[in-house]
């Protein structure tokens, strides 16, 4: 592309729109992919050994405003046998005019041993940080430890339905550095059921409890292929914390992918 047509691009807002659009259309893959499962039909099997991704992204500014942003992405996975790992870690930071405006880092750890087609243990690790909370009612550090058995109670080709529970250790601490650790229990469920060739449902809940909250996050959506060009998504996502002032937030949202 020539500068000249480069320049048009970027003053008349052709570039803009067009990096609008892939926002868009990205958002709207990750709302239809809300719907997939890898481990709905059976244990998930991966080709032994490791195998992942990482990513790194960076933009800086100066002029009238000076800004930089970097995003850090990690997704790691480790397979022997009936025994998967998974590890997926994000990192963001932000600064505006030489203050921090986001320093936030969010991993997972996730480990399943398959004894069957039907019968699994799990371990879990989760913490989410917030390294810019300075106050009390700013949540600074979130974690949690777990392990417990999972079940597939229901699989056929039309309906599948697996849980998981299990017992471990939350650990909360707000931005004054109070913190608190306590035995936290942890329950998810994973609910599909198709219709016809055209129409099927998911319901994904999952729920974590200790002595200081009670978090619950509900997913549920509809998904209709309405010719072989069209496919629509509803869903409707709910997540409850009783530490709030406003307990629940509600979330419709409505997808829709049409090629031609």
């Amino acid at each position: 592309m020539s500068a000249t047509a480069f320049a048009q691009d970027t003053l008349t807002g052709v570039r803009g729109v067009n990096d609008r659009l892939d926002d868009v259309e990205r958002d709207v893959r990750e709302d239809m992919d809300r719907a997939n499962d890898a481990a709905r039909f059976g244990n998930p099997e991966f080709n032994p050994g490791f195998s992942g991704s990482a990513s790194l992204g960076y933009s800086g500014k100066t002029g009238n405003n000076e800004t930089q942003d970097l995003s850090v992405g990690l997704r790691l996975r480790h397979a022997q046998g009936p025994l998967v790992q998974t590890l997926g870690a994000v990192l963001d930071f932000q600064e505006a005019d030489g203050s921090k405006t986001k320093q936030d880092v969010f991993a997972v750890y996730d480990a399943n041993y398959y004894f069957n087609d039907q019968f699994y243990v799990f371990a879990l690790a989760r913490v989410q940080t917030n390294g810019l909370a300075d106050t009390a009612d700013e949540i600074r550090r979130d974690a949690f430890v777990g392990i417990g058995p999972g079940y597939r109670f229901i699989n056929t080709p039309t309906t599948t339905w697996r849980a998981q529970a299990g017992v471990g250790v939350s650990y909360l601490q707000n931005g004054a550095r109070n913190s608190e650790t306590e035995t936290g229990y942890i329950a998810s469920s994973r609910f599909f059921h198709q219709f016809n060739d055209t129409m099927f449902l998911t319901n994904d809940t999952d729920v974590l409890k200790s002595d200081s909250a009670l978090r619950v996050n509900n997913d549920f959506g509809v998904n209709f292929r309405m010719t072989n060009a069209m496919s629509t998504r509803i869903s409707y996502l709910t997540e409850y914390n009783d530490t709030r002032a406003i307990r629940t937030d509600n979330k419709l949202g409505v997808s829709l992918v049409f090629g031609f």
